[in-house]
């Protein structure tokens, strides 16, 4: 199953067990919006130390929060926008057709739908 727009797409899983959204334009805006304010260098020294302190976060053992909090704090110094994309009515159709497809081959081995607690009871 080929999607005509990969980088906006819902595929099935290498696995066959799940199912795959892609949204490259997240990322894109992402580290457009982080090199944005990186070129300015009153900006600069906050970002690297923002992202260092979520390099330490991520390498090490973390309490329950840190690594949003870590996550935020690199929004923040860098003005980040909400992760988020607007989908136009024809890629919204594109994206239904593709993800119903998903769901079919999906449940091919799941016909009742059951989730993996309600398996043993069925």
């Amino acid at each position: 199953m080929n999607s005509k727009k990969p980088g906006l797409s819902f595929t099935l899983g290498a696995n066959h067990l799940h199912g795959v959204l892609r949204v490259d334009q997240i990322r894109n805006d992402t580290l457009v919006q982080l090199v944005q304010h990186w070129a300015e260098p009153k900006d600069r020294d906050a970002i690297i130390d923002a992202l260092d302190e979520l390099a330490d976060v991520v390498r090490g053992p973390r309490a329950e929060g840190e690594l949003d909090a870590a996550l935020l704090q690199v929004e923040d110094t860098c003005g980040m926008d909400t992760a988020q994309v607007e989908v136009s009515i024809v890629d919204s159709r594109r994206l239904l057709a593709e993800f119903t497809e998903v769901v079919r081959r999906l449940s091919r081995f799941n016909p009742k739908q059951l989730l993996p607690g309600q398996r043993g009871a069925a």
